[in-house]
């Protein structure tokens, strides 16, 4: 399934989910439910800077694999595996481990391919350009 097909199923089972992005762990954005290209690239941006962010006060071992960051207008996950992250911004109070759950699948989803590869926009989801899925 490619990345913009992950995220359209991530958004249709996940009532909680508002907007979520798919990057790689370099900080490429893959696929977007955000219409508005400047919106969607200034969550990336913030995204990878939280990451960055946490991971640097890890000891060296670790890797940062989930986050939640809340607020009182929201809550901000990541999940993250070796090659993606998939990011969400959420209503307030959402059910965080359900929210996670969802995430992982999702990831899951985006890392197995099918077909031919190549990413087949679908309505809602916003392919950036260069995207592979």
């Amino acid at each position: 399934m490619d990345a913009a097909e992950a995220l359209k199923d991530l958004t249709e089972i996940s009532s909680q989910i508002q907007a979520a992005v798919l990057v790689t762990t370099d900080g490429k954005t893959l696929a977007s439910t955000i219409d508005d290209g400047a919106r969607s690239d200034r969550l990336c941006a913030a995204v990878n800077a939280l990451v960055d962010a946490a991971t640097a006060e890890a000891d060296g071992e670790s890797r940062l694999v989930q986050l939640e960051a809340a607020t009182s207008d929201g809550s901000l996950f990541v999940v993250r595996d070796d090659e993606r992250m998939v990011a969400a911004v959420t209503k307030p109070e959402p059910t965080a481990g359900l929210v996670f759950f969802d995430l992982k699948s999702c990831l899951r989803a985006a890392a197995a391919e099918h077909g031919d590869g190549k990413p087949r926009p679908r309505p809602g989801v916003r392919m950036t350009e260069g995207s592979t899925g």
